[in-house]
């Protein structure tokens, strides 16, 4: 017998401003066509003014519970993966937990920026599989718009607002590829890249600061990084990209998430795509696009998945599950 995190629901929440391209277009120099041919995203959302990264995070916990048939009480674990938190302490996962009325278990954030969903799902698949959870709560939420410097033509209209999160539950399974939930994970990090992808500005600094991006090396980095962690996690269980029903990628931009399932050799039919809609929400882009696959019928019980993200450190990696 084999412990497995299966997911049990999940849900997603999106501030209710939508910003399309045109918007850019009277403040830098810069075209909707510019913007779609680059990135491939055509509008995203941005958190109103007062709305932060915790509002945002707990409306998809609330959403995932719901989805899930469960209550905040029934948690022992909750993890928020953010780069935007509300405050420098307590967590924006401290901060959930008491808005959706979770009175017992932990929470706890993970900053990995955009990777940061993986590696938070990663981490409450340890907890599972150890016994110290039985239900974890892991959450992707993302204030982008706050730490955007808007005079900035080549990241300003990359990026946008909020929040997805997923409901794990622990499973008996037999050990096999054919098990429910979540079979491997792969996490990789490379702190001598830290110049190509950061935010200028901290706590020790004294100062917010603004996303910063060397943006074709974090593309030639993103694609092989991206295949290359897939692989891996595949290969880990046996598997290969030919068993894989369902690419939910990181959505960072249209021509990295092609160029990585061409070096995985799965077809873009067999990719979930949201960034035309949402644009990059960083942590918060992976279970988004898992609800949204869900919702348009595309994901099924029993189809493989394999989810890949990269973001600032360098820190990327893979999480390959049964849904």
């Amino acid at each position: 017998m084999t412990i497995r995190a299966v997911v049990r629901g999940v849900g997603h929440y999106l501030p209710e401003r939508v910003v399309p391209n045109a918007w850019f277009e009277d403040r830098i120099d810069t075209t909707d066509d510019w913007i779609k041919s680059r990135s491939g995203i055509e509008r995203r959302h941005f958190a109103a003014d007062g709305e932060t990264t915790s509002d945002l995070a707990a409306n998809a916990a609330n959403a995932a519970l719901d989805i899930a048939g469960l209550k905040a009480d029934e948690i022992d674990a909750l993890i928020v993966a953010t780069s935007t938190a509300d405050l420098t302490f307590p967590s924006a996962a401290t901060m959930v937990q008491h808005r959706i009325g979770m009175t017992g278990g932990f929470a706890f954030d993970v900053q990995a920026v955009c990777a940061g969903f993986v590696f938070a799902l990663s981490q409450a698949n340890a907890l599972i599989v150890s016994g110290q959870a039985k239900r974890a709560l892991v959450i992707g939420a993302e204030t982008f718009s706050r730490i955007i410097d808007f005079e900035d033509r080549a990241t300003s209209v990359l990026f946008g607002d909020g929040a997805g999160a997923l409901v794990l539950e622990a499973a008996d399974g037999d050990g096999s590829t054919a098990d429910r939930g979540i079979l491997a994970t792969d996490l990789n990090s490379d702190g001598s890249f830290r110049d190509i992808l950061y935010v200028d500005g901290g706590v020790s600094t004294q100062t917010t600061g603004y996303l910063r991006m060397q943006g074709k090396e974090v593309f030639r980095h993103a694609v092989e990084k991206l295949a290359a962690t897939a692989h891996t996690a595949l290969g880990k269980v046996g598997l290969t990209g030919d068993d894989v029903d369902w690419i939910v990628p990181h959505q960072a931009n249209l021509r990295i998430i092609k160029s990585t399932a061409s070096k995985m050799g799965v077809g873009m039919d067999r990719v979930v795509v949201t960034v035309q809609d949402h644009g990059n929400t960083s942590a918060a882009s992976i279970p988004l696009a898992l609800t949204l696959g869900v919702a348009n019928g595309q994901i099924k019980e029993g189809d493989l998945i394999v989810t890949e993200a990269i973001g600032g450190g360098l820190a990327w990696g893979a999480v390959v599950l049964r849904w």
